[in-house]
């Protein structure tokens, strides 16, 4: 599922035209002289699917090569994978790339990865073994977010698929745009949006939007049901089973489908496997290498492709198979798993009473979806706050001590604390802030938390992860936990008048939990 590179593919074809080329003359231009043909697929229940395919230029009669199956992503058109798939047919591959159906051209209606969309996969598979000079015994699936989810799905219901890159993607669908029982509102609000403009949504997911943004908690367990069909971790067992060599790549400030979700799942993988995180928002990790310009995601994908379907000695599954790079410093790192990423931590109290008033924004927030992060990515701008300025009334803070040395964040800060609320219901949002020296802090990571049914005035324990991130802390600055209950991010669940405490009881103190990188 996929929003984020909607205007900017649409800006590239624009500028192509504006040179006198069509896209596909782009891609021909980007990669030479190999075949491109558009065609029809029958997919699932005989539904049209728009298909582009690429194929190696004067291959022997005879030959054989490996294929790659590229669904499209959430509101992408066909055109979508054109110049990395030029790169991939030139470096002999058989690849085809297809329309998601119920987007553009493609029929059916927008099924949200659904068992269509996965029996898609594989029609196309078939198709491709039919009709191409494809290797049954050497098939990869891959993608950006939406083809990424299929990717994975389909990994676990076609032992053909061989090899799986899934780029910016979703292993739990609930943990991405519901986490911590949170309704993520700008991201499902475009990601509807976005299906509405370019496809035809189906029935069963305009109704599952609507009660997901009117937050009709009667259709909670309907809603979390649909989700977790559409999630490739419920069907681990099948994935592990079937032996898919798989890697995962996600940005940091990824506002549609978190980092958290992803490493969990890479956790549980018990084949080949690689993990992958880099600064920036939904889909922008991979943005540049879509047009053809040098991009880390994209050579790594062919790499890992090159590794596990044409048996190529270049290395990869020698590397560390977590692979980190900051948002401070633009570094790589590697871990041997993401545990190793957590092995220090370092913890700073959240002491005494605090009171806050709901429904206020305090003027800390996660920013704009696909907008704040990708700021970050380019420019190394978090969102920023005076932390001294920010009203106590609206915001519980708690700060460290001063560091003398540099505080390297690698992986997921976690916070536990004692909460109790006038109110049966609420939300709060917890922000990690770096603090410098005149109290302006910028944003390290956030996550919300919403809970339903509590006894008013009765404290409960509340134990939240924020959202995975690497960001060094320099020497002389401090960390701050900023709580609050209004963030634009979020769908809040805040009754009129509510107020929340925060409490660090003698028997089971509050603290955050920053893991940082050993040196």
């Amino acid at each position: 599922m996929r929003t984020s590179l909607v205007l900017a593919v649409s800006a590239a074809l624009v500028a192509g035209t504006a040179l006198g080329l069509a896209p596909a003359a782009q891609a021909a231009e980007a990669g030479g002289s190999t075949g491109i043909r558009f065609v029809d697929i029958a997919g699932e229940g005989g539904t049209v699917l728009k298909a582009n395919v690429l194929t190696p230029a004067g291959s022997a009669a005879g030959a054989r090569h490996p294929l790659i199956v590229l669904p499209t992503s959430w509101a992408m058109p066909q055109i979508e994978y054109l110049v990395p798939a030029q790169k991939l047919a030139d470096a002999g591959y058989v690849v085809v790339s297809y329309n998601s159906r119920g987007f553009w051209q493609s029929g059916g209606e927008i099924e949200t990865a659904g068992p269509k969309d996965v029996a898609d996969a594989s029609k196309v598979i078939d198709w491709a073994l039919a009709n191409t000079a494809a290797d049954p015994d050497r098939v990869g699936m891959g993608g950006v977010s939406y083809g990424a989810g299929i990717s994975l799905l389909a990994a676990a219901h076609d032992p053909r698929v061989k090899a799986v890159t899934a780029l910016s993607g979703w292993a739990d669908l609930i943990e991405s745009i519901y986490s911590g029982r949170t309704q993520h509102l700008q991201a499902a609000a475009l990601l509807g949006g976005a299906g509405a403009l370019t496809g035809r949504p189906g029935p069963e997911l305009k109704q599952i939007l609507s009660d997901f943004l009117s937050s009709n908690l009667a259709k909670e367990e309907d809603m979390i049901a649909w989700g977790r069909t559409r999630s490739p971790v419920t069907h681990l067992d099948r994935i592990n089973a079937n032996g898919a060599a798989i890697m995962l790549g996600n940005a940091w400030g990824d506002t549609i489908f978190p980092p958290n979700q992803y490493a969990s799942f890479y956790e549980k993988l018990t084949g080949p496997k690689r993990l992958e995180f880099r600064p920036g928002d939904h889909a922008t990790a991979e943005l540049t290498g879509l047009f053809g310009l040098p991009n880390d995601t994209w050579t790594n994908a062919r790499r890992w492709f090159d590794r596990y379907l044409k048996g190529a000695d270049n290395g990869i599954d020698r590397e560390q198979p977590v692979q980190l790079k900051s948002r401070s410093t633009g570094g790589y790192e590697g871990y041997p798993d993401w545990k190793s990423v957590h092995a220090n931590q370092r913890t700073f109290d959240l002491g005494g009473t605090q009171r806050v008033w709901a429904n206020v924004d305090s003027g800390a927030n996660g920013g704009v979806t696909l907008l704040t992060n990708a700021l970050d990515q380019f420019l190394r701008t978090p969102p920023v706050v005076s932390v001294p300025l920010l009203p106590r009334s609206f915001a519980g803070v708690w700060q460290s001590e001063r560091y003398d040395a540099p505080q390297r964040v690698r992986g997921t800060v976690k916070v536990h604390t004692t909460v109790a609320s006038t109110e049966e219901s609420g939300t709060l949002v917890a922000y990690l802030y770096d603090v410098g020296p005149l109290g302006v802090g910028k944003l390290v990571s956030n996550a919300p938390y919403t809970f339903h049914g509590k006894a008013p005035g009765q404290p409960f324990v509340v134990d939240l992860e924020l959202f995975s991130t690497a960001y060094d802390v320099p020497a002389g600055h401090r960390l701050a936990l900023v709580v609050d209950t209004v963030d634009p991010l979020y769908i809040e669940h805040n009754p009129t008048g509510a107020q929340l405490t925060f409490s660090s009881p003698a028997a089971d103190p509050s603290y955050v939990s920053v893991p940082l990188r050993k040196e």
